[in-house]
């Protein structure tokens, strides 16, 4: 598969993390860049994961720019300036939304905070909604939506307000088979939109978040001599998944050597 990667979109450098002197996160390094495909338009989708109680969250936050690491920084663009909050969408397991607003104005909310005409914001919205199916839903309230309907607008919601950075906690907990193939859909198509779009998906589902990522980040913690886990997390692990062929082929889930893949990751994850 003929690619190229260009300047660095997100890149953790040296973030660590303390509570009351003792390491939550330690060392933490990793880099995104920007894929260039020849004629296709490509966006960056990054799977991170790591077993409960590893650190992911306090790290989702810190790229976020919602809270400070003790060392080291996120930045964003190469500017080499810390990540601020609101520059990376953050898409929640309960995907919040203004109960008293309809979609539309829920989402012209969010358009207005980077579109500073009104028009130019709604027009912006009602694109999207028609893109994701959603334009009869437009004057509903989120009480009227589907759990479906429902992670899509706030998907759409964090894509309007932050332009090409989106973070999302867990999207794929507590599907059925189909809003799962849906959502995963819903995500390619989104990264897709532009060359400058990066995707991270903080979740437990190897085999999902695999399926739809360029690069699979495992959070974990290093061993002593003794085989004793030291205190404070990073990313242990990185797979580049366009080198192993397993991206932007149509049905590479039921392929042998994604099977293969994900029993390999889950053998690492075990290790965790």
């Amino acid at each position: 598969m003929s690619y190229t990667l260009g300047k660095t979109l997100l890149k953790i450098d040296d973030v660590g993390l303390e509570y009351n002197g003792k390491p939550v996160l330690k060392g933490v390094n990793a880099e995104i860049k920007k894929i260039i495909r020849p004629g296709v338009t490509t966006g960056q989708v990054v799977g991170f994961l790591g077993p409960s109680g590893i650190g992911k969250t306090q790290l989702f936050r810190i790229i976020a720019g919602l809270n400070h690491p003790t060392s080291g920084k996120v930045s964003i663009n190469a500017s080499g300036e810390e990540v601020k909050a609101g520059e990376v969408g953050v898409v929640a397991q309960n995907y919040p939304l203004f109960e008293h607003r309809t979609v539309l104005s829920n989402l012209i909310m969010s358009a207005m905070q980077i579109e500073k005409d009104a028009k130019v914001a709604k027009d912006k919205v009602l694109a999207y909604l028609e893109e994701f199916n959603l334009s009869d839903k437009a004057y509903h309230y989120p009480a009227q939506l589907s759990g479906g309907q429902r992670q899509r607008c706030a998907i759409i919601q964090q894509a309007l307000c932050s332009e090409h950075f989106l973070l999302m906690d867990e999207p794929f907990s507590g599907l059925d088979p189909i809003m799962l193939e849906k959502t995963c859909i819903l995500l390619d198509k989104l990264a897709n939109k532009d060359d400058l779009n990066t995707i991270i998906v903080v979740t437990h589902d190897i085999i999902t978040a695999s399926s739809i990522a360029d690069h699979l980040w495992l959070m974990g913690r290093d061993s002593d001599k003794d085989g004793n886990k030291i205190p404070g997390s990073r990313i242990v692990k990185e797979y580049n998944l366009i080198e192993r062929d397993l991206c932007w082929h149509p049905d590479i889930a039921k392929t042998a050597k994604f099977g293969e893949f994900v029993r390999e990751v889950k053998e690492e994850f075990k290790k965790l």
